[in-house]
């Protein structure tokens, strides 16, 4: 099984209040290292450019399939690893000994979440007792952050 830890990604600290799905946000501020609020700021500039109706928020959640979305992950130094291809099922479930050490944020069904050297961060336990399915993970690599400009 995976350990579970409540971490909101220093959500309160940088000000925000109330629910939120703000999941991606949280999970990406936590891998990372970066802080909530600048990461928050990316996500919803990377929304609100969208076609169509999509507000410039994070609170109603972020679509981790788009372009922008996987442009900026890669520019803050992640690496997609996908776990599951057509037609063979789930392979890599929420746990610590099938998913790799390092700084992870997870795809899992209608969710994303961090794993930091094993330990879930999350507001609620998502592993399902370990039988989740990791669609796939982005791997943060270690570069120099201090003085990158996280935003789009």
């Amino acid at each position: 099984m995976v350990h579970f830890v409540y971490d909101a990604g220093g959500r309160k600290a940088a000000g925000f209040k109330g629910a939120a799905r703000d999941c991606v946000c949280r999970a990406v501020a936590i891998a990372s290292g970066l802080d909530y609020a600048s990461i928050y700021a990316a996500l919803a500039r990377g929304n609100g450019q969208q076609r169509g109706s999509c507000p410039a928020t994070v609170r109603l959640g972020i679509n981790a399939k788009r372009a922008w979305f996987k442009d900026y992950m890669r520019s803050l130094g992640f690496f997609w690893t996908p776990t599951v291809q057509i037609g063979t099922g789930c392979t890599v479930h929420l746990l610590a000994d099938e998913l790799p050490s390092g700084r992870l944020v997870v795809s899992l069904s209608c969710h994303y979440a961090a794993v930091v050297d094993g330990i879930l961060h999350d507001t609620h336990d998502s592993s399902r007792s370990g039988s989740r399915c990791v669609y796939g993970y982005w791997r943060f690599e270690y570069i120099d952050l201090e003085d990158k400009d996280v935003s789009l």
